[in-house]
């Protein structure tokens, strides 16, 4: 048991003084058997006081330290630092919030939330005096990642890994490299094309001798853990055989005997392709595919292209690397049948058909026969949702929308753009782009999300109605030739291998971070990292800053060859454990296996796998599990602290 403890409570400049009689908790928690030294301060985690924090340590001998300050998420390893420049083991320290769980929840009540922080700290020591000096796990790691995913964010983060001398393995579920980004065109603010983007980057993939792309690949199981997983990969047969520089006239002519058609999902279906189809412009390799799940295998295309292999299987490799980076991107929302007349009325159509539609005429504007002039843009369809799933904001589509707008009234002369709203957000120096189609003439109206457009057909027209809050609910009609529903991003439908992985996801269905602000591209998965727009709706600049990101993060981990582990584990008592398998059952993580232990089946944890989120601890019934460092001893002394 430590009996030499020192205690110190933090100010937080005023947000716990404020509220918690700092000198009131320094004088009762000083006279607690084992504390002999007690300490307010401004500012725990302040360099100065850090460094007084190390004299002390030194000084009194301690052997164990509290400081009562703000939440542990913040500065938890912080003052394990603190600990080890001292020569004590930082597990001998215990954080104790009093800032979020005291002052902040009860600064209605000032005595009370003194009263509060008195007995949390009580806590903290009693929990502290049972504390025992541990040793992280250091595991092995393999300097491999694998990529998943090849858009702008995966395709740049795959880059940046094996710039730093990391082995990359790029999968891409598709036949062809560039995610959504190849379907958009000029994009902001540099008008730069997505093709353009994707054909730098695949350049550079592929050009780099530490990278190897698989397309059509998938992950299919998953074992092991940090460090060292193994991953499944299934590849889907192409049928047809590696040829760089295929004969263009032969090819099309066998993509013309083709007797399957079927939509085109590059063009979001507004036009038909083969199923044997080539790549569009920024998707690569430059090599034709078969739809597998279209494809009929009547051998037409064979008999004329030479290259097509309808024999071709599907293979499956396995890869051992060391983390996993997920980039796997997003879907447009699909609006709903009759919402704002989708799929009722024929000139709706969604903000990405629009784009393609613009992409695929090039000197005037025509959508099924009909010359197209007056548009109208209803913004927020399938985001900020008072019902649904999709009550977030995808932030990005109020800026694509208004670009795009832009961009047809100066590719397309007489066009009339009106944009109905529930407020613009163009944030940073997107403004700009607001300002510029302002400038152009475009009328923006806005309206409330209880009182939302009307889409409605009247005889040959199409007529869109609003309660124009702008101008004191004024009812504004337009007569449109086309409608564009601004739909905002959902995650992947298609998401199997967020289940293979055990990659959380969150109430918005994208992959969950641990922290939005402290370790935002981590998840709860050590090993399994998130970038780009499957984790949230991001533009490309801040998909590419998250991958970024990301790439730092794995490779910190992996680099060095060596990982350390916190040593917050479960821990088996043999003598104890008769296996039952319902500690199993209920771990998330697959940590802990069956084993033989002098003549019987007991429960033993796979170290490198386990978490210490102590879900198998209370399943057992005969106590045999505890928790390595949240020891029933230090638990139990807690709670007679706080009930004292």
């Amino acid at each position: 048991m430590k009996n030499k403890i020192g205690v110190y409570i933090c100010h937080c400049g005023s947000n716990i003084s404020d509220y918690v009689d700092v000198e009131k908790v320094r004088e009762n928690v000083e006279k607690e058997e084992g504390v002999i030294l007690a300490k307010t301060t401004m500012f725990a985690c302040a360099d100065s006081v850090q460094k007084e924090i190390v004299e002390d340590i030194r000084e009194k001998e301690l052997d164990a330290i509290v400081v009562a300050s703000c939440s542990p998420k913040l500065h938890l390893f912080t003052f394990r630092n603190v600990a080890m420049r001292a020569g004590l083991n930082p597990y001998n320290y215990v954080q104790v919030n009093i800032r979020e769980q005291g002052s902040w929840a009860h600064s209605d009540n000032p005595a009370k939330a003194t009263e509060k922080a008195i007995a949390l700290i009580h806590g903290g020591i009693a929990r502290v005096k049972y504390s025992e000096a541990l040793t992280p796990l250091k595991i092995p790691a393999e300097n491999t990642i694998i990529v998943v995913g090849t858009g702008a964010a995966g395709m740049r983060a795959a880059i940046e890994l094996a710039d730093m001398g990391s082995n990359v393995f790029l999968l891409e579920k598709e036949h062809f490299t560039g995610g959504r980004i190849v379907q958009w065109d000029a994009l902001y603010p540099t008008n730069e094309t997505g093709p353009e983007i994707a054909l730098k980057l695949y350049h550079r993939v592929i050009q780099h001798k530490n990278i190897t792309l698989f397309t059509g690949a998938e992950i299919v199981s998953n074992s092991g853990s940090v460090g060292n997983f193994n991953v499944g990969i299934e590849i889907k047969p192409r049928f047809v055989k590696s040829n760089d520089k295929p004969d263009q006239a032969t090819l099309q002519k066998a993509i013309d005997a083709c007797p399957i058609e079927v939509d085109d999902p590059f063009n979001f279906n507004l036009t038909k392709r083969k199923a044997l189809y080539l790549n569009h412009p920024g998707e690569f390799p430059i090599k034709p595919a078969i739809d597998a799940e279209a494809c009929n295998k009547c051998g037409d295309c064979a008999k004329l292209y030479k290259d097509i292999d309808l024999h071709q299987k599907t293979e499956t490799i396995t890869i051992n690397a060391g983390a996993i980076l997920l980039a796997t991107g997003f879907d447009p929302y699909e609006p709903e049948n009759g919402e704002f007349g989708y799929g009722e009325i024929d000139n709706v159509i969604t903000l990405q058909q629009f784009i393609r539609l613009m992409s695929l005429n090039e000197k005037e504007l025509v959508y099924k026969g009909k010359k197209i002039r007056n548009i109208a843009y209803i913004f927020c369809v399938g985001s900020r949702q008072t019902e649904g799933d999709n009550k977030y904001c995808s932030r990005y589509c109020c800026t694509a929308a208004i670009h795009t707008a832009v961009q047809a009234k100066n590719k397309y002369p007489g066009i009339h753009n009106f944009h109905f709203t529930r407020g613009i957000r163009t944030y940073g120096k997107q403004e700009t782009i607001y300002q510029e189609s302002l400038d152009n003439g475009d009328l923006f109206m806005q309206s409330f999300e209880d009182s939302p457009p009307v889409v409605e057909k009247q005889g040959n027209e199409t007529i869109v109605k609003i309660k124009d809050i702008l101008t004191e609910n004024m009812e504004v009609e337009v007569s449109a030739d086309l409608v564009v529903l601004v739909t905002g991003m959902v995650p992947r439908k298609d998401n199997h291998i967020a289940s293979v992985l055990k990659a959380p996801v969150g109430r918005d269905k994208f992959y969950n971070e641990v922290h939005p602000k402290l370790r935002p591209v981590e998840t709860v998965i050590d090993g399994i990292f998130i970038a780009g727009v499957c984790q949230g709706p991001k533009n490309l600049t801040e998909s590419i800053q998250s991958a970024l990101s990301a790439v730092s993060k794995a490779n910190s981990l992996i680099s060095k060859g060596e990982i350390e582990l916190e040593p917050t584990l479960a821990m088996i008592h043999n003598n104890l454990c008769e296996w039952c398998d319902q500690c199993h059952d209920v771990c998330p993580y697959d940590a802990i296996i069956k084993t033989e232990y002098e003549g019987k089946s007991v429960a033993k944890v796979n170290e490198p796998n386990c978490k210490g989120c102590g879900m198998c601890l209370p399943v057992c019934p005969v106590n045999a599990i505890e928790l390595i460092g949240y020891t029933d001893k230090e638990i139990e002394s807690m709670i007679e602290a706080l009930a004292e």
